[in-house]
């Protein structure tokens, strides 16, 4: 087999092997989130499979090319239909709970596909003739890598960015199936086995009508609400998750907690000509109609704009539009703003979680003016007695003091819950009233 043939095998191995990680983990945003304890056991998990499949490859000892073809023809069935959205979509909908579903998901594609490409390198090496055992696996690992860099930057930065993660797993299938074709005997069947994945793969990934858009860091989607009111109600879907309503009346209702926030801003705040910033797009509702205001969203997905605008708003948004990372929005701009608006969510209950760490409500702090005030929408259990209510709850108040704390819907398990904090306060020691010591009448003094 021709030396040149060798390494473009075994750069599309690498290019395919880590651009299906990066597809597999975008793809369980909408239903695990993004968190530390999400990716690390699904990179660890991808890693095993691939040092597994070196292992099985070292013992592979005959019909070389034959079973690297097999297993690339395999990969890209796995890749095509595996790793789509219908696919991911339809597993974490029918299979609960969650984290079954993530397990079968793991366990029936992303591995097994980490598995047959991990077989590649150490197989191929055995058909380079001539050349020192180093030489040869030094230059089949090099071209692998470089394949793994190249896929993981162009599925990632090009790819889902401008043509959405669909296309990204069609082109991690085509590849796949095309180097299956390089290495089999090009006859009849091995042609019909590749048009059928390739067709397969096409058809999952673009044919099924669907609502959804996907962005290389989200899934939207526009469903119309019933039972609300008479007036159409519509639902601005991200990540399988509510993110915001309207509706058509004059002027439009919205969703509960988006009207409290307008109406902290407009009628207990009484601000006017100010200067507000909304990190977290959602559907850009808190300004809709409102230009009383200056309002400035930063969001990380530059699509989102264009989608909330064509689909959910029907209007252009009021305000300016930002297109950046929150925690680094933060960091870097000079302005200050009268109010900040944290309403940043990669899942229903989720919070990215670099947003919810000390060092970010002290960058929050810094944009603030001096009067400024910071509003926070969380979602958390209405009773706040989880740890992750108290410590989050905690982490903000030990930066900015004593906050307002009101939980929309204190029936339900999980409910929005609006923080409000001051510029101006600062954290601060307490100590309880107790009937042999009670200050309460000497601070009561003091307090006023």
């Amino acid at each position: 087999m021709p030396r040149k043939l060798l390494y473009l095998i075994v750069f599309i191995e690498g290019f395919c092997s880590l651009g299906a990680e990066v597809i597999a983990l975008r793809r369980l945003v909408p239903h695990v989130g993004s968190a530390i304890v999400v990716t690390a056991p699904t990179i660890g998990l991808f890693l095993l499979a691939l040092a597994l499949g070196y292992g099985s490859g070292a013992r592979v000892a005959e019909r070389f090319s034959r079973v690297v073809a097999r297993n690339f023809l395999i990969s890209a069935l796995l890749a095509g239909v595996g790793l789509s959205r219908i696919a991911v979509d339809g597993l974490f909908t029918h299979l609960q709970p969650t984290w079954l579903a993530y397990l079968v998901f793991i366990g029936a594609v992303l591995c097994p596909l980490a598995w047959l490409l991990g077989q590649t390198v150490p197989i191929l090496t055995n058909l380079m003739k001539h050349t020192r055992t180093g030489e040869a696996s030094g230059y089949a690992l090099y071209w692998s890598t470089l394949g793994s860099f190249l896929g993981s930057v162009s599925l990632s930065l090009l790819a889902m960015q401008w043509l959405g993660v669909s296309a990204a797993v069609l082109f991690c299938a085509v590849f796949l199936a095309l180097g299956s074709l390089l290495l089999a005997q090009q006859n009849w069947q091995s042609w019909g086995h590749v048009v059928l994945v390739s067709i397969a793969a096409v058809w999952v990934n673009l044919y099924p009508a669907t609502e959804v858009l996907d962005t290389a860091y989200a899934d939207y989607a526009v469903k119309p609400m019933t039972g609300l009111n008479p007036l159409e109600t519509r639902a601005f879907m991200i990540n399988n998750s509510l993110a915001s309503l309207m509706d058509d009346s004059q002027p439009p209702q919205y969703a509960r907690y988006v009207q409290h926030l307008r109406h902290i801003i407009l009628q207990e705040l009484g601000l006017s000509g100010r200067d507000i910033l909304v990190l977290g797009a959602g559907g850009f509702t808190l300004s809709h109609q409102e230009p009383s205001n200056r309002y400035t969203y930063v969001d990380i997905d530059a699509k989102i704009r264009s989608i909330a605008e064509q689909q959910f708003l029907k209007a252009p948004i009021q305000g300016s539009f930002v297109v950046d990372d929150a925690r680094r929005f933060v960091r870097n701009t000079t302005q200050r703003f009268d109010v900040v608006v944290v309403d940043a969510f990669s899942s229903h209950t989720s919070i990215p979680s670099h947003l919810i760490t000390r060092e970010f409500w002290q960058d929050t702090r810094r944009t603030l003016t001096s009067q400024g005030v910071l509003l926070i929408n969380l979602i958390l259990d209405g009773r706040l007695e989880t740890p992750y209510a108290r410590n989050l709850l905690g982490t903000i108040e030990s930066v900015y003091g004593r906050c307002a704390v009101e939980v929309l819907h204190k029936a339900q398990p999980l409910s929005n819950v609006i923080v409000s904090c001051y510029a101006s306060s600062h954290p601060g020691s307490s100590s309880a009233y107790t009937d042999e010591q009670n200050g309460a009448d000497v601070d009561r003094a003091r307090s006023n």
